[in-house]
């Protein structure tokens, strides 16, 4: 409870189970031997990678910013948890404006806008379905035909 209040300290334990609820973390937190009053020894290394994610996301999730920057949020974790830890993601994203850093193209398919990088240049704009059917840059990164460099 108190690591996903940690940045939000006026947090009610009913928000905090909300906000794990939210991000798909409420589930694993369940099988916890003291559920969110359970006691995280060191860096929390007695739990999974995308456990970890999922505290993280609920952190952000309690403390409710209009705008966050997600760097890499997904890069650390197999793809099966990819997509637990996305579709809390998902959740969290609703009604806010959110800018996603990601080489892991999978983890921004949902988003509005995807904006394609190189070197600091924006060279291709739009949703995954447009860039998808304009066969450029983002179609050769997403499908494995363009290695990033």
């Amino acid at each position: 409870m108190d690591n996903i209040r940690f940045g939000t300290p006026q947090a009610t334990d009913e928000q905090c189970i909300a906000a794990g609820k939210l991000v798909n973390a409420d589930s694993f937190i369940q099988m916890l031997p003291q559920k969110y009053d359970t006691v995280l020894i060191g860096d929390g290394s007695g739990l999974s990678q995308g456990q970890r994610q999922l505290l993280s996301i609920a952190k952000a999730a309690i403390s409710d910013p209009p705008v966050m920057i997600l760097d890499e949020a997904t890069s650390s974790i197999d793809t099966r948890t990819e997509k637990i830890v996305q579709d809390g993601m998902d959740n969290l994203m609703k009604g806010r404006a959110v800018f996603g850093i990601a080489h892991r193209l999978s983890t921004v398919g949902n988003a509005d806008v995807i904006m394609v990088l190189d070197h600091g240049r924006i060279i291709e704009r739009g949703s995954h379905e447009k860039l998808m059917a304009k066969k450029g840059m983002y179609y050769g990164l997403y499908t494995g035909a363009v290695e990033l460099s």
